[in-house]
């Protein structure tokens, strides 16, 4: 009966051990993860929009008269600056019509002055009745022909004159020289399809980018101001990404907008100006305006507490009995550090901030609150 008992005594000590042992495998398996709780803040939130550059100034240099290509005194991408010789086409030609037109002038000057003699010596005779006055008439008529020769003489002068001037070809603004398509010794005209070249301001430059319907609404719709140019003055400096990713130095400011939406893409264009002293955007660049959009009562989640599978972005949610989900979330936006969420989780939801990776649906977890929020 003793050993019975004593039997007995030891297989219930060994229940009790392996119920213990199972209980804290249990506990040992149910992690601890921080949670953060899903609240509206204000932010401000990045968009992007695909920019074509042009310098303040954008000009085509061609040829005002026709005539063979003497000189190119500028090199490709060389920097001018207003007033600077560029181009000299040969001017013998156009030397000769002046010398022409100044001859013909002088040669009307000179009948004018003998029609005023005659005016001159047939007023006296005309009043002596010496002779009639119908000769006086023709002698005044015969003058006033000769004022007129004068007149479009010196015209023809002037006009000779100004093209001998366009024969040397300057630059009408500062800026920087395009391609060279013409050759020295080349016939230029001013019907060419090809320019001389383009000459562009690029002290400043100018970004166009577009916005769709909706998004121009929205942008009205976030910005103070009772007119449009209202809410420009009061828009934020925006930046300009470069090609490569990489953000020009300097910030911009919208300037303009369209006055009518495009029939064709249904967007609007909208311009940026940004300041380039050092020269480094030139016209033809590309990029994309980034501008900072504000927002009220936003859902932000950290971009580190997110998962993306297949282009689409979960969080792992923590229902009241602490068990976690994958949630899909629909991003509308993003801040340096976080998604602006359009729907997936609402304020007061619970998720895993950290150490979600080794979670399976409906896990079981032991929440530590994180203080760690999302930043604007």
């Amino acid at each position: 009966m003793k050993d019975n008992l004593f039997l007995y005594a030891i297989a219930a000590l060994i229940i009790t051990a392996c119920a213990h042992q199972e209980n804290t495998a249990l506990q040992a398996v149910v992690p601890e993860v921080p949670v953060i709780s899903i609240s509206n803040t204000e932010a401000n939130t990045d968009a992007e929009f695909p920019a074509a550059l042009q310098g303040l100034v954008d000009v085509e240099i061609r040829p005002q008269v026709s005539g063979n290509l003497e000189r190119i005194l500028v090199d490709e991408g060389a920097y001018v600056t207003k007033g600077q010789p560029l181009f000299k086409i040969n001017e013998q030609p156009f030397r000769e019509q002046l010398n022409n037109a100044s001859a013909q002038l002088r040669a009307a000057e000179a009948a004018q002055t003998n029609a005023q003699l005659e005016v001159e010596k047939l007023t006296p005779l005309v009043a002596n009745n010496v002779v009639s006055e119908y000769q006086l008439k023709t002698a005044k008529a015969t003058l006033k022909m000769a004022g007129a020769n004068v007149e479009q003489a010196r015209a023809a002068v002037g006009s000779a004159k100004i093209n001998l001037g366009y024969t040397s070809i300057t630059a009408p603004v500062s800026g920087y020289i395009g391609r060279l398509p013409k050759k020295q010794g080349s016939l230029v005209a001013p019907s060419d399809m090809e320019s001389l070249t383009t000459l562009s301001d690029v002290h400043e430059v100018y970004a166009y980018f577009s916005l769709g319907e909706s998004d121009f609404i929205r942008f009205k719709n976030d910005h103070k101001g009772a007119t449009l140019t209202d809410k420009l003055k009061s828009l934020p400096p925006v930046k300009l990404v470069l090609s490569d990713n990489s953000a020009y130095e300097q910030t911009g400011y919208i300037d303009m907008v369209d006055g009518q939406f495009d029939k064709t893409t249904g967007a609007i264009t909208l311009r940026a100006k940004f300041p380039n002293a050092k020269g480094l955007l030139r016209s033809g660049n590309t990029g994309k305006v980034r501008l900072s959009l504000p927002h009220s009562d936003a859902v932000l989640v950290p971009q580190e507490a997110t998962i993306e599978i297949q282009d689409k972005i979960f969080v792992f949610a923590v229902d009241k009995s602490n068990k976690v989900s994958k949630q899909p979330i629909n991003v509308s936006g993003k801040t340096n550090t976080s998604y602006l969420v359009e729907s997936g989780v609402k304020p007061g939801d619970r998720i895993v901030f950290k150490g979600f990776e080794n979670l399976q649906e409906g896990s079981q977890i032991k929440p530590e609150e994180s203080k760690i929020l999302a930043k604007k």
